[in-house]
């Protein structure tokens, strides 16, 4: 189970991280607010999803 934890959240935070870079560039790059939002958005579902994993597993479910 563990290895399948570290999978499974290596690729969210490696998702997330992505992101996030979308996001500095975003910034960056003076992109248009609804771009910035999307960035925005995606790094926190991505964060609510590495929780989710896990807790999910610390209760033995994943």
């Amino acid at each position: 189970m563990a290895s399948q934890l570290k999978s499974t959240l290596a690729l969210i935070c490696c998702g997330t991280l992505l992101w996030i870079v979308g996001l500095v560039i975003a910034l960056a790059t003076s992109a248009t607010y609804r771009t910035i939002w999307i960035c925005i958005c995606g790094a926190g579902l991505g964060v609510i999803g590495a929780i989710y994993s896990y807790r999910r597993d610390r209760r033995g479910e994943l």
